[in-house]
């Protein structure tokens, strides 16, 4: 654990590298080579038809993840049918700029295809699943270098413990279907390196302890069994009205390094839904939640990633969700909805080169 005296040393020294109370920088510095390569999840559409997102992307980004492409819904429409006009229209552009795309993601329970529902027993649910993984892992070998093989497979805290969260995946072949998603894209590509993500494990608000021990038990034991899984992605949607578990990060991040896992920071925002409307004061608050996470992360091993969801407020998910109640519109991203940095930008690139 951190000693409370290291992480006020450590809080002081970074909080005034990074200048939480105001952003500044220019396009130069953005673009700088880092450390850390820093990434966004992308949207097609404005990718395509809008200079100044294609230019902020340009700007601040070594890597990029397709939104919502991978997704089932879009990506598989019927059983039968694979549309990856999304994706590749997100690798090209990648490859145009010298970026690599990660691959987001392969098994998770949301926008699943109607078709889905009607999977029944396991031969079919492994026969559906592993074709999937097949034919999209290949379609990318070489390219996609990551994969988020497995997303928020730890069910919202109901009762005490969080077991798994339910999807058809493990209705019908229980919970081996971790292993078998896995497994199935190592034999695909065994040179990618292959990511287990979750969300809300760095709060302080009694949910994140419990989410954290069960998705702790999780990773150990796909490690005892053997399963090819190298790396965790933390996704970093803080609740921006609590304060960051720093322990507890520290904690859970030092134990997946002694298991030889690396640590992704793979979809980092602020939920600024019940925040201060004062945009200066609720910026620095965005800032400094997310300055608290990255700091516990770091002190117990270097991430490989430190991506967004996102990269401006004019393109989020969080509004469809947590729209603020004074009408407002969030700001839980690195740039604002003008394409101008942030607080929050200056705490990323801080870590990224650190």
């Amino acid at each position: 654990m951190l000693s409370r005296r290291r992480m006020l040393t450590m809080t002081a020294s970074a909080m005034g590298a990074v200048a939480v109370g105001a952003a500044t920088g220019n396009k130069a510095e953005a673009a700088r080579p880092r450390r850390i390569p820093y990434g966004a999840c992308v949207r097609v559409d404005p990718l395509q038809k809008e200079l100044d997102y294609r230019a902020a992307i340009q700007t601040y980004c070594q890597q990029i993840t397709p939104e919502g492409g991978l997704f089932w819904g879009p990506l598989r429409p019927t059983r039968d049918q694979f549309r990856f006009e999304n994706a590749d229209a997100v690798l090209a552009f990648a490859e145009a700029n010298g970026m690599t795309m990660r691959g987001h993601t392969l098994i998770w329970y949301g926008t699943m295809p109607k078709w889905t529902d009607d999977i029944e027993g396991a031969a079919e649910a492994e026969h559906e699943m592993t074709t999937h993984i097949e034919r999209v892992v290949s379609r990318y070998r070489g390219k996609v270098k990551t994969w988020h093989v497995v997303n928020e497979p730890i069910d919202d805290t109901k009762g005490d413990v969080p077991g798994l969260r339910p999807n058809i995946w493990l209705r019908n072949l229980g919970d081996r279907y971790i292993d078998l998603a896995f497994r199935t894209a190592h034999e695909v590509d065994p040179a990618a390196e292959l990511v287990i993500n979750e969300y809300d494990i760095e709060c302080a608000d009694g949910t994140s302890p419990k989410r954290r021990e069960v998705f702790l038990k999780l990773i150990r034991d796909l490690v005892a069994r053997g399963v090819p899984l190298h790396g965790v992605g933390l996704q970093g949607h803080i609740k921006g009205k609590y304060e960051i578990d720093r322990d507890g990060v520290y904690g859970f991040v030092s134990e997946i390094r002694s298991l030889g896992l690396k640590a992704h920071v793979t979809e980092l925002d602020v939920i600024d839904y019940d925040l201060p409307g004062r945009i200066g004061t609720r910026d620095a608050i965005v800032a400094a939640r997310a300055h608290d996470f990255l700091e516990a992360i770091f002190a117990a091993a270097r991430p490989s990633v430190i991506a967004t969801w996102g990269i401006t407020d004019r393109y989020t998910w969080v509004p469809i969700w947590y729209k603020r109640r004074d009408g407002l519109p969030n700001r839980p991203l690195p740039l604002d909805d003008h394409y101008q940095p942030k607080p929050l930008w200056n705490v990323i690139d801080y870590f990224c080169n650190k």
